[in-house]
């Protein structure tokens, strides 16, 4: 179980980007946040795992409390939380396989993986964990030379290397075409209901959060406005989320 109790983050600037959130998130559940662009959707999944740290607040998971963790214990916390990016994150000039291998950091001898020294059995499960999302004949590959999807892939690959308890995914399909952006969704579905791997993720279309989602929490200027199953995102709540914005807009899409 995640908890987030009155989540708060107002940048050096004054921004206010988070307000007083609140949720829960149940074991195996496949949470979609979703809000307009600015709403707050990538502060909140950046504190979850503390990239950003919050103003105010308390994170835990099931009774330990993230936001109070020192930097031992988050290193300890950071092994269960993978973490997928919109613009993927890796290591450009490193191979696929370098760049799986990665999601052992928090596991791994620093001295030795800095060498890219690894133990056998991890470069076992990179090999696993990249014939799961179909690109094991990419391993030598760099990822630089490879499509936004396969990139993409790559990501979710180093996600199951750190044996998850909780992805976070940010954004992860915006760059990519409704095609692609099925696919990639399909893997994190299949890490959700086959491993039992909580699944947080922000989305811009409705047609992928009925999809997809089996619960949503819709953000507007950084405060929770909706909480609800997708089914429940009628006009009216979608106006409620999206604002005069919402009239812009086509039924299917959510920005």
């Amino acid at each position: 179980m995640l908890r987030v109790e009155h989540l708060t983050k107002v940048y050096p600037n004054g921004t206010v980007a988070l307000k007083d959130v609140s949720f829960e998130v149940p074991d195996g559940e496949f949470l979609v946040v979703i809000g307009l662009s600015g709403s707050g959707k990538s502060t909140l999944l950046r504190c979850i795992n503390r990239l950003i740290e919050p103003t105010e607040g308390k994170i835990f998971m099931d009774d330990q409390e993230i936001t109070r963790a020192n930097s031992t214990e988050l290193r300890h916390i950071r092994r269960k939380i993978g973490m997928i990016f919109q613009q993927f994150n890796l290591v450009k000039r490193s191979t696929v396989l370098t760049n799986t291998l990665n999601g052992r950091l928090g596991y791994a001898n620093p001295f030795l993986s800095l060498l890219g020294i690894w133990p056998q059995a991890d470069k076992e499960m990179a090999i696993a964990a990249l014939n799961r999302v179909g690109i094991a004949d990419k391993a030598k590959n760099r990822a630089d030379a490879l499509s936004g999807g396969q990139q993409q892939r790559v990501g979710i690959s180093r996600a199951l290397m750190q044996e998850p308890r909780i992805i976070l995914a940010d954004e992860p399909v915006a760059s990519l075409d409704p095609v692609l952006a099925h696919s990639i969704l399909q893997y994190l579905e299949q890490m959700n209901k086959t491993d039992r791997v909580t699944v947080i993720c922000s989305l811009h279309f409705l047609d992928l959060v009925h999809r997809y989602g089996t619960h949503v929490i819709g953000l507007k200027d950084g405060m929770k406005v909706f909480e609800g199953a997708p089914s429940e995102i009628d006009r009216a709540r979608f106006k409620a989320i999206y604002g005069e914005e919402a009239q812009e807009v086509r039924a299917t899409v959510l920005e």
